[in-house]
């Protein structure tokens, strides 16, 4: 059946991209920043297939008229702004203009979708942050019970955690709610990107969902590395050209060995794997490539010293005062290092190579930077949207039967 998912600060498109490669269609995309949405659009002017028939709304998603969306919506979903949370910002939360999250709230308040798909940094699960993260989720489970008038957020706090420990309204929307920290390598990702996902079901749902499980293991990818070489035959590279083994790993690799690690999943996906079949970046570009242009001028040094070829990159980040070197540069065996590309970082947030990023090489890195990857995305969005099938269809035989 058509499912119908409306995204909030969407960004680049990563969380909607794989939203709609999970079987939603966007029914309205929201997103306030000009570079972000000239990607999305100019994509949709092209014909991309993924994005041609968004509906792209620039501007705050507390502006928007949502009464404008004449059918139910099955999902809301979205990555509100991470500063207030990220241990590379200031670490506000609740006292920083740009947290969203009562903000997404009040927009599920209004569409009363079927489920709803929050994505934010691992920052948000610090220990300073607990009350706060728990204040969120109730805001989730409760989108009706809105902030009265100058009502601090610790008072709603508290009218929240009465409304939950009470019997409560059975006219009242609410959400069953869960959240999960994952890393996206573990789904395929070639990326270490530790993110928490906040899901939930509208209580009428019986969808009887949890995360989906991890399809990657980093023990596949040290036995495919340094028992069986396969990883090392499938990319053709010569003993003489491979890096010693991290002897950190090395204990665990003798216990894979020795059968006392059962190894389960695919291997971790790694920059090298990512990279496949690209030729090196050139300052003047290639024809047939997009954003695939060399920039110049990266080093190395102390705690800036790039992603491994052959592990999962490091996270990219888009950076608060331009973009960090460490996280977006690429570290061969040699240990020179260079920036990744537009298009390498885009193959690293797993985005399709037709789909290309606007703006310069440090506008685009900042989008990318902010972006869900596609594939964690569509991960997600995939069992939730196979759950709200079998819910509707369930529901549907129930009042058959009756």
């Amino acid at each position: 059946m058509s499912l119908r998912a409306v995204e909030l600060f969407g960004g680049a498109g990563g969380l909607a991209i794989g939203t709609h490669k999970a079987g939603f269609s966007s029914e309205l995309f929201v997103e306030w920043d000009k570079w972000a949405c000239d990607t999305v659009r100019e994509n949709s002017r092209a014909g991309h297939p993924l994005v041609k028939d968004w509906a792209v709304h620039q501007g705050d998603v507390r502006k928007v008229d949502y009464s404008t969306l004449r059918q139910k919506i099955d999902l809301v979903a979205g990555g509100p702004p991470c500063q207030p949370f990220s241990m590379g910002g200031k670490a506000r939360a609740a006292d920083d203009s740009r947290d969203m999250f009562p903000a997404a709230a009040e927009v599920v308040r209004n569409l009363r979708p079927r489920a709803l798909l929050f994505e934010n940094v691992r920052g948000l699960k610090r220990a300073a942050f607990a009350n706060y993260f728990e204040f969120i989720k109730l805001r989730m489970k409760f989108p009706e019970l809105s902030a009265h008038v100058n009502e601090s957020w610790t008072d709603h706090y508290a009218r929240l955690q009465k409304e939950y420990t009470s019997s409560g309204s059975n006219s009242l929307l609410s959400y069953n709610v869960v959240d999960h920290l994952v890393n996206a390598a573990d789904y395929g990702v070639p990326q270490h990107r530790h993110r928490v996902f906040i899901v939930g079901f509208r209580n009428d749902v019986k969808a009887d969902w949890s995360f989906p499980e991890a399809t990657h293991s980093e023990d596949a990818l040290l036995q495919s590395q340094w028992i069986s070489g396969e990883y090392w035959e499938e990319h053709k590279i010569a003993k003489k050209n491979r890096p010693e083994i991290d002897p950190r790993k090395m204990n665990r690799v003798n216990k894979i060995r020795n059968g006392e690690i059962e190894v389960a999943g695919h291997r971790w996906r790694t920059v090298r794997d990512a990279l496949s079949g690209m030729p090196e970046p050139k300052t003047n570009g290639f024809r047939g490539w997009k954003n695939h242009k060399l920039q110049e001028g990266a080093k190395s040094y102390p705690g800036h010293t790039g992603s491994p070829l052959d592990q999962p990159s490091k996270a990219l980040k888009a950076g608060g005062h331009g973009v960090p070197g460490g996280e977006n540069m690429l570290r061969r065996v040699d240990g020179s290092v260079r920036y990744f590309s537009i298009r390498e970082a885009a193959r690293i947030q797993t985005f399709p190579d037709d789909y290309e990023l606007h703006g310069s090489w440090g506008e685009a890195m900042r989008q990318l930077g902010n972006a869900v990857p596609v594939k964690l995305a569509e991960a997600v969005a995939s069992s939730i949207a196979t759950h709200l099938n079998l819910a509707t269809i369930e529901t549907e035989e129930t009042k058959f039967v009756r």
